[in-house]
């Protein structure tokens, strides 16, 4: 008699189970989606200066521009400001005479008044070279006053204020200079009736002499481009 115990047979494996069904997008990518849309709308409308409105139909029209409606010569300009930097020099604009509203072009010392009555002028240029510390650092500059009066009715926002330089006949970028008493834009309002003068400078070589700024006083205005030579 035979004592070998054959094992019964193993039972066997059914088919590979299939793969599974892809998931559907989660909710979390949706919302980053739209998300990154919003930021590019808001990216747009800060960098074309339209700010859309709801029309209550659920269409989105842009606001209407607040336009230039007549410039007035400065008269008694500072040309020479309180730079109070190393290595500053006196400089002065030399005004163009062919300043118009037409085209939206202005002397650098022509007082611009839009049709919300707010007003901008420029004033006290001259010439410096920024800090060590500073953003750019040694770097030839101009510095002026921004002057905004408000005789609106309203408050105006003065982080809402866009400006841009160019120098030079070929119009390259005057990047803006940070530097002790040189911060930027303020965080703050200008009630109506009441006016608010900023600090603020671009970067010209000191081979150059013509200059140009571009200045909005908020959002919904359209940019005034003031134009003229800076002395050497």
């Amino acid at each position: 008699m035979s004592h070998d115990i054959t094992p019964p047979p193993m039972p066997g494996f059914g088919p590979p189970m299939p793969p599974q069904p892809p998931k559907p997008p989660s909710g979390n990518r949706t919302n980053l989606i739209i998300i990154g849309c919003a930021v590019a709308v808001v990216a747009s409308v800060i960098g074309t200066g339209i700010v859309v409105t709801n029309d209550g139909d659920g269409s989105a029209s842009p606001a209407p521009t607040v336009t230039v409606t007549k410039t007035v010569a400065a008269e008694d300009a500072d040309t020479t400001g309180d730079d109070g930097g190393e290595g500053t020099e006196d400089a002065s604009e030399d005004a163009s005479d062919t300043a118009t509203d037409d085209d939206g072009v202005f002397a650098l010392d022509d007082e611009v008044i839009y049709d919300s009555d707010v007003e901008v002028a420029l004033s006290g240029f001259k010439r410096g070279v920024s800090s060590e510390y500073a953003v750019p650092e040694s770097t030839p500059y101009v510095k002026f006053s921004i002057k905004i009066t408000n005789g609106s009715d309203v408050t105006v926002d003065a982080n809402e204020m866009t400006v841009n330089c160019a120098y030079g006949d070929q119009g390259k970028e005057g990047e803006a200079i940070y530097d002790d008493g040189l911060d930027g834009l303020p965080d703050t309002r200008i009630l109506a009736g009441r006016s608010l003068t900023v600090p603020w400078a671009c970067e010209l070589p000191k081979d150059e002499t013509f200059l140009q700024v571009e200045v909005s006083p908020d959002w919904d205005s359209e940019e005034a481009i003031f134009t003229g030579d800076v002395k050497k």
